[in-house]
């Protein structure tokens, strides 16, 4: 039976995912804290172009910068301003990793792809990335400032020719301040099976990887993940409940929140807590895609300071009523 995904998408009752690497979970569930963004002037919400190369910004609360090269790690230089607390780590924050399709990996990383960039008009960015004879994926990523302490990435993907069950894996790489990385899931096994965030303890797994439901699982192990170079061994965690991944900050006082609809991301995956990458990460698409067609992907980044668990239920349901007020269609015929 085809799992559904309830009014806001954050309460989906499923059985402990099938696995690729079994694990059995026996500790206690640290539940994560996150906030909504507060509105703040339009003016503050626009990337400004420099004559040194970069796209930047300062909303008041967030300040950071894309560059203007021919390759690109999405969002890096990035700053909560209240705090002064310094957020991305070596490879960006929303950079584009691993690009797959059917047990195929096209080449190492999308951010070693030549890119070119440009200022929209609304103070937008957009990344554009050419296909290639090699590489039969046009696509662009555009970034914009939704709020004060709010950053929305739009993927969009056109097919030179049929990209069968295709994925970006869109990276977050956070500072070593940002140690533990929670999910939403639909049944966790730390709180008797009912919906929360469970930490990605090392017991768990090194790697660790979070899927939508049963229907993506022959995707995510269909060989993909064993092309080199650096080849990943997942441990399948228990379903999300929404595609809702946090990294909270040691001393618990800011936390790092990425999201997504659930027809756009079919997994959040992150190492265990504390482990040198600081990362999380997004399965966008994972669908096949017909030569010649577009589909796009969503993801929404927010840095919240000092908010409750209940207020992500609240952000991420604000965000899906936003998505449902804009396109209904993720694809494009």
């Amino acid at each position: 039976m085809k799992a559904k995904w309830v009014d806001i998408g954050v309460v989906l009752r499923r059985a402990f995912a099938a696995t690729c690497v079994q694990r059995t979970f026996s500790t206690g569930v640290l539940i994560c804290a996150l906030g909504a963004a507060v509105a703040g002037p339009s003016d503050k919400l626009r990337f400004t172009s420099t004559t040194e190369g970069q796209y930047v910004f300062d909303t008041g609360v967030l300040r950071g910068e894309i560059h203007q090269d021919d390759k690109t790690l999405g969002l890096t230089s990035i700053v909560h301003i209240p705090s002064g607390t310094k957020l991305d780590g070596t490879y960006g924050i929303f950079s584009y990793y691993r690009v797959f399709t059917a047990n195929n990996r096209h080449g190492h990383a999308a951010w070693e792809w030549p890119c070119v960039s440009k200022l929209l008009p609304d103070g937008a960015v957009q990344i554009f990335w050419a296909a290639d004879e090699n590489r039969p994926i046009e696509m662009s990523a555009t970034y914009r400032l939704a709020g004060p302490s709010t950053i929305d990435l739009e993927t969009v993907v056109k097919a030179q020719k049929y990209l069968p069950q295709f994925e970006v894996f869109l990276a977050s790489y956070l500072r070593e301040s940002f140690p533990i990385p929670c999910v939403y899931v639909g049944e966790n096994p730390e709180a008797g099976g009912k919906p929360g965030f469970l930490t990605a303890k090392k017991s768990l797994g090194d790697w660790q990887m979070f899927p939508r439901d049963k229907q993506v699982l022959p995707i995510i192990c269909d060989g993909r993940w064993q092309k080199e170079p650096n080849p990943v061994q997942w441990a399948i965690m228990p379903y999300m409940a929404a595609p809702v991944g946090v990294r909270r900050s040691a001393a618990g006082d800011l936390t790092a929140i990425l999201m997504a609809p659930p027809e756009d991301c079919f997994a959040i995956s992150t190492p265990y807590e504390a482990e040198g990458h600081y990362s999380l990460y997004m399965s966008l698409f994972g669908r096949d895609i017909k030569a010649g067609q577009k589909a796009k992907a969503r993801s929404r980044l927010v840095i919240a300071a000092g908010a409750s668990n209940e207020s992500v239920l609240d952000l991420y349901k604000e965000y899906m009523k936003e998505r449902r007020a804009g396109t209904a269609s993720n694809t494009d015929p």
